[in-house]
This record gives C-alpha cells, sequence and structure tokens, in this order.
C-alpha cells in the first residue's frame, strides 16, 4: 500500500491539473533517443509488445514542456502547496462544501456499502474524492503519452520513476483496453477520480460498482477504492482524525510538529498543548499549518496518518478532514 504514496506528487492541489495553455506540447521525435530505443527494446522483450505498435505510438509522443518545468531544477519543499490558506482557498470554499454533500447524498448508498464493507467512515470517502478531483470534475487533461514520454526520457529529478510508470502505462492500457493515444490525466501521469499513477492503478484499482470493468472515472469505483486503502493502512471506525490544540504557554516550540511525530497526551500537556474537545487518543501528532499571518494548531490521531499515507502532507489531511466534518 505504500505504493499509494506516489500520488503526492501528482495531487498535492488540485488546481493544477490542467493543462498549460501558455507552453503546449509540441512535436519532438522521441524515436531519435538512444533510451527510447532501449525501452522499446525492454518492452518487446519482457512484456512481449510488438515493435511496430511501441513505435508507432512513441513516435506521436509530444515534448511536454509544462510538466517537465514541474520536474527540473531544485525541488524546494512547500513551494507547490504554500500557505495553508491557499490550500483551502481551491479545496475547501463554500462551492466545493456544497458538492460534497450533494455527492454524499447522491452516492449515499454506495458510500455506506463500502464503509461497512471495509469498516471505515464514510465522510472521510467524501473527503478524499473532494480533495482529488472535486467530486470527478477535475481529473486533468495532460495527454499522458506525453507527459510521461517528456519525464520518461529527459532528465529531471524523478526520471527513473516516471520511465517506470511509462511501463505500467503501457501495461495498464493493454490489460484495461485503453487508448494510449487519447488517456488524458494529471501533468505526472495520475488518472481518475482519486488521481492514481498506472503501478498504483494496475494494483488497486477496482470493479466495485460491478458492471463488469475496472474505470477510473466512476465515483462508485472509486468509493471503494478509497474504503479499501483506508481499511489496509489501518482506519479505526469511529475514532477521531483531528482536533483544535489549544496552546498554553511557550514550551510547544520545543516538540517537533507533524504527522510522523506522535506524543502522550500527558507529554503534550507538560508543554502547554491540550486538545479543543473530546480526543479519546493516548497519542497524537502536533499539526501545525502555516498561515500568512498566524500558525493553526491541531492534534492528529492515528487517523490522521492515514490520511498521509495516500498524500504525504497536512495540509492534504486536514482538507479531507474538514471536507469530513463538514458533511456529517
Amino acid at each position: 500500500m505504500r505504493l499509494l504514496v506516489f500520488v503526492l506528487f501528482v495531487v498535492i492541489s488540485p488546481f493544477h491539473l490542467s493543462a498549460n495553455e501558455d507552453r503546449p506540447p509540441i512535436n519532438y521525435d522521441f524515436l531519435d533517443l538512444p533510451q527510447t530505443r532501449l525501452f522499446i527494446d525492454k518492452m518487446v522483450v519482457k512484456h512481449h509488445f510488438k515493435r511496430d505498435y511501441m513505435v508507432a505510438v512513441l513516435r506521436s509522443a509530444k515534448l511536454d514542456r509544462d510538466t517537465l518545468a514541474r520536474y527540473t531544477g531544485r525541488y524546494k519543499a512547500g513551494t507547490t502547496v504554500g500557505t495553508w490558506e491557499r490550500f483551502k482557498a481551491h479545496v475547501l470554499d463554500s462551492q466545493t462544501l456544497a458538492k460534497a454533500r450533494k455527492f454524499k447524498q447522491q452516492y449515499r448508498s454506495t458510500l455506506q456499502k463500502a464503509a461497512n464493507e471495509y469498516h471505515v467512515d464514510e465522510d472521510y470517502i467524501v473527503g478524499f474524492i473532494g480533495v482529488e478531483s472535486k467530486f470527478g470534475e477535475f481529473t486533468g487533461d495532460y495527454r499522458l503519452l506525453d507527459s510521461l514520454s517528456t519525464l520518461a526520457f529527459f532528465p529531471n529529478r524523478m526520471q527513473r520513476l516516471f520511465r517506470s510508470e511509462l511501463e505500467q502505462f503501457f501495461l495498464m492500457c493493454r490489460e484495461e483496453g485503453f487508448n494510449p493515444y487519447k488517456l488524458e490525466g494529471s501533468f505526472a501521469g495520475a488518472i481518475g477520480s482519486v488521481q492514481q499513477l498506472p503501478s498504483v492503478y494496475r494494483k488497486f484499482g477496482m470493479d466495485y460498482d460491478r458492471n463488469g470493468r475496472k474505470d477510473p472515472w466512476s465515483l462508485h469505483d472509486s468509493i471503494g477504492i478509497i474504503a479499501r486503502f483506508m481499511h489496509q493502512n489501518g482506519w479505526q471506525r469511529g475514532r477521531p482524525a483531528a482536533v483544535p490544540a489549544h496552546i498554553d504557554g511557550r514550551g510547544h516550540p520545543a516538540l517537533k510538529t507533524g504527522y510522523k511525530h506522535a506524543y502522550l497526551l500527558p507529554t503534550l500537556q507538560r508543554y502547554g498543548v491540550a486538545p479543543q474537545g473530546r480526543f479519546d487518543e493516548s497519542k497524537a501528532s502536533l499539526l501545525k499549518l502555516h498561515n500568512d499571518t498566524h500558525d493553526e494548531y491541531w492534534l492528529g490521531g492515528r487517523n490522521f496518518t492515514v490520511l498521509t499515507r495516500y498524500n504525504a502532507s497536512t495540509n492534504y489531511g486536514m482538507a479531507i478532514h474538514l471536507i469530513a466534518h463538514a458533511v456529517q
């Protein structure tokens, strides 16, 4: 299940899913590159693709300059997400929350079925799908053949991963009957309503509505995918994910913040940190949400850590939590 963490650089924020019209893909002969020819050899020998097919598909690939620009240069932590204020303005606006309530009502039977089958909380399934794609509205309009070929064959800080994802892309298309020329998704190759890379979709995609096919854009199938993810990562139904923290005194700067660090509640209290409201957990992480004018503190339980295993971001997990809270 750790592979789902790969989604973090695809879905850090849903407002980055649309193509950059200022830098559209341009014609480029990928077949001139020795690494492309080696890749074709591998696909023919290892996976028994026809060479003519591989050559024809990759000949049509274009250089996606926008995608490449996102992965060249030195990565600076936090520059994509920015402040909590900026993040929540795009994923916790009144329109999104209204859509979340409508989605819960419209898909109530599937949500309840998945929640009961996997022993998870349906409101958090709603939160996941809201943050990932605004309930299927924003699933990306980058042609995956262009973005993955560009990232697989041009130097960038994650080239090894993307070359593997291009391999998985061809396997996924063959298995699912997808058209490799037309398949669209995020700038980093993720598809569907819960934005999965090809390797992740091949591993965890499912036909939850039992209509005879796995469909990454099906909201019914996506509900099942997220419910199973939550269950397999240790979600505890009915347990709190996060509560606001009350800070009393100046001791808390000595504590490490973030979902990776958990403290016993008595330890947090010695440093002047306590939950605001009911929080039936023995340990908690001190979560800090950075704003332009102030920091916001929360306590996160084990369930909050589960949220971050899909996308390693405190902002991401908190957005899911707040959408879930809004639809309860």
